[in-house]
């Protein structure tokens, strides 16, 4: 059975000035449901916040106390892009430990997906980028110190380069990083992951997509996972305000489509973050992420 991570936080908690383009966390069940591709049994909410001792397995005590406190500098908050509050922290907390029980349900159904997560700008020691918290680092760790995987990949396919997850990870050889996204987009300065791939502006689908099967072949040479933790933000879209690719929602679905099947052959378990949109029409964004969800359900289930 398809399971999917969702609690109402994950939208109602953003600040006004953010609800837009954050309403996909509500809509994207929404659709799903509307179109018949779930049904309640589907969705699940969280059984509790990620706690203390998982949440600091990856990020450094100093820095989750002053999230806890509300304590952040005047610059570190403008690094997070938030305003902080109790209620972004909670909310920060519910999807750190959706991504958790998400990857325990892929152990047992092969995959599971997170509505919200793929907060891949989140540093051991701060937040950038509109994450706090690094639900992918999180939940790899928590694989790991229980003995449920050994070796673990990270996809990430987000238009932006997942630096916090680099920097997590940078010393770690039970887990690889591997992140292809714009080379002229945020952040600035980048971090080193075990494979970066740099794209060019205004790539589009064929180029893209060349560029992806090429190195999911080699990636298969050259590291045997146990688990996938895939970062899918839809910000590649022609269409975002924020990515400077020309990729299409139909190439962005094939996208999907090759992560999955890479997945799929070896019968690797895969969590499925939803990451970046920023797409000016709703309708774009919701339909892009809604294909990933599709897209596990028919090619799994």
């Amino acid at each position: 059975m398809l399971k999917i991570a969702y609690h109402v936080s994950y939208c109602h908690s953003l600040p006004i000035g953010h609800r837009f383009p954050m309403e996909k966390y509500e809509l994207i069940p929404q659709q799903l449901l509307y179109e018949g591709c779930i049904n309640e049994s589907n969705l699940f909410t969280p059984t509790k916040q990620a706690c203390a001792k998982d949440i600091l397995q990856v990020h450094c005590p100093t820095y989750y106390q002053k999230l806890i406190d509300l304590n952040l500098s005047r610059q570190e908050e403008r690094k997070t892009g938030f305003p902080l509050s109790q209620a972004l922290v909670d909310r920060e907390r519910w999807i750190m430990q959706g991504t958790i029980e998400a990857s325990l349900f892929a152990l047992e159904y092969g995959i599971s997906l997170n509505i919200a997560g793929g907060t891949h700008h989140a540093f051991t020691n701060r937040g950038e980028g509109f994450c706090l918290l690094n639900d992918q680092a999180i939940a790899a760790t928590y694989l790991l110190k229980n003995g449920l995987a050994k070796n673990i990949l990270i996809i990430d396919l987000d238009v932006h380069q997942g630096n916090g997850t680099a920097e997590i990870f940078k010393d770690n050889p039970a887990v690889f990083t591997f992140s292809m996204h714009g080379k002229n987009n945020y952040p600035l300065q980048k971090e080193v992951s075990d494979i970066d791939i740099e794209l060019e502006d205004g790539i589009n689908d064929h180029t893209y997509l060349s560029i992806l099967r090429k190195n999911l072949a080699q990636l298969k040479a050259i590291y045997k996972p146990d688990f996938i933790f895939y970062q899918c933000g839809v910000d590649i879209l022609a269409t975002d305000k924020l990515g400077k690719l020309a990729v299409t929602i139909d190439g962005c679905k094939t996208r999907d489509s090759l992560v999955f099947e890479f997945a799929q052959v070896d019968k690797i378990p895969i969590v499925c973050s939803m990451g970046g949109g920023y797409s000016p029409k709703i309708n774009d964004i919701i339909n892009a992420h809604a294909n990933t969800f599709r897209l596990a359900q028919t090619m799994f289930f």
